[in-house]
């Protein structure tokens, strides 16, 4: 798995996601990319990649196409809808673009197309800050909970994509 940390500008999101589509169909991976503040940490997408895969082998996925089933377990919604809440946008986003496929070489040949799109304004880091009130709003991680435990944000986040699989 690769990770694009980034900022873009979406003029056209249907564009943009159907260029993602095209360069992940032409080098045989995977791409998604999420707005910047919905991810807890680079484990929560290896987390969601894992936990989509497992479902896809056992025929119990609820999505057809792969990128979206990760979406699902990175969000921990069942509801698509729901989940897209973790896309990016038309406009200015911070965002995380994943790239997973079998191949490294595939990865960072697509990683690298990726970057070459029109909407990919610069390459920055979007991962070393958390917004906490958005993740904690988004996971519906209360207050009391972040107290009970001394596990950090993004082990309450990561909790939240393995109890997905759990309340199937």
């Amino acid at each position: 798995m690769e990770v694009l940390e980034c900022r873009l500008e979406i003029d056209d999101l249907d564009g943009f996601v159907a260029d993602l589509g095209e360069l992940g169909d032409r080098h045989g991976v995977t791409i998604q990319a999420f707005d910047a503040r919905y991810i807890a940490a680079r484990q929560h997408l290896e987390r969601a990649v894992a936990f989509a895969d497992r479902a896809i082998d056992r025929g119990e996925n609820v999505a057809r196409d792969r990128a979206v089933e990760i979406l699902l377990y990175a969000a921990g919604r069942r509801q698509i809808d729901r989940a897209l809440a973790m896309g990016v946008d038309e406009g200015d986003n911070q965002a995380v673009v994943l790239v997973d496929g079998d191949s490294g070489d595939a990865e960072a040949a697509a990683l690298e197309a990726v970057e070459a799109l029109d909407a990919v304004v610069d390459r920055e880091p979007t991962l070393e800050t958390r917004d906490v009130e958005t993740l904690c709003d988004f996971f519906e991680i209360t207050d009391a909970e972040r107290g009970a435990t001394d596990a950090s944000l993004s082990a309450l986040v990561c909790e939240r994509v393995a109890l997905l699989e759990v309340e199937k």
